[in-house]
């Protein structure tokens, strides 16, 4: 890691994906970027099962209620938000692997970032292609550091943490466990209050996954570092 405090830039498929795995390390890191992948409502007003358990009646309320919910949670963890044009796939689309890899390339390249985290990419189709999107996107920019967090909620399931470790090993990228450095003047129980304060602003997504659907998002965060193995990475074709 860096001899100075990293600048962070963290890949968030949804709003709150991000807070909900990574708001521990947020809250001692202010003005990191969170770039939320999927931030776009869709190209017209419709009725998912998602917004109706969330409380909304359609999209468009989804995706207005959500922003401010999240500019709420950001502001908590002193955060600055980034927001690519894309849908996500209750709404019906699919962007392609690589236009998610070029906006985020994009996007990183404008920030003052040093040290990426990518999700793992566990069960849900949407984190599966940002993970693929950055997988694409990490070894041209090995120059900065990269970690992958566990998702929260999803990372209990068993099975599916191991599963991605081995899908990175196969792509040629080493994942070690480790975290970014933190700043030591906040202590580990603010950091977790602040996580928790910034987690409530999520309030539609709470009330969606019910009472205790969401108790994994206060389990201690757990962080992989990545690095290119170039020989395995040549061999595997990628």
């Amino acid at each position: 890691m860096s001899e100075t405090s990293p600048r962070l830039f963290i890949v968030s498929p949804h709003f709150d994906d991000a807070v909900f795995g990574c708001g521990a390390l947020l809250a001692a890191h202010p003005d990191a970027a969170v770039c939320t992948v999927f931030a776009a409502p869709p190209a017209q007003d419709m009725h998912t099962e998602w917004d109706e358990k969330a409380g909304f009646a359609s999209a468009f309320e989804s995706i207005h209620a959500r922003t401010l919910e999240d500019n709420n949670a950001l502001a908590v963890l002193d955060a600055i938000p980034v927001r690519l044009p894309f849908r996500d796939a209750q709404y019906g689309d699919s962007p392609s692997i690589g236009k998610l890899a070029a906006a985020l390339e994009e996007a990183i390249y404008g920030s003052t970032s040093n040290t990426l985290l990518m999700p793992l990419g566990l069960f849900h189709d949407d984190h599966g292609r940002v993970f693929e999107a950055c997988c694409e996107i990490l070894p041209r920019m090995s120059h900065l550091e990269w970690f992958a967090y566990e998702e929260a909620i999803y990372r209990p399931m068993p099975g599916l943490v191991q599963q991605r470790l081995v899908d990175l090993a196969g792509r040629g990228i080493v994942a070690t466990p480790a975290s970014p450095a933190a700043d030591h003047t906040l202590d580990r129980e603010r950091q977790a209050l602040l996580k928790r304060e910034a987690v409530s602003a999520y309030e539609s997504q709470l009330v969606a996954f019910g009472p205790h659907g969401y108790d994994d998002v206060y389990a201690a965060e757990r962080y992989w570092r990545l690095t290119v193995d170039r020989q395995r990475a040549r061999k595997a074709g990628h």
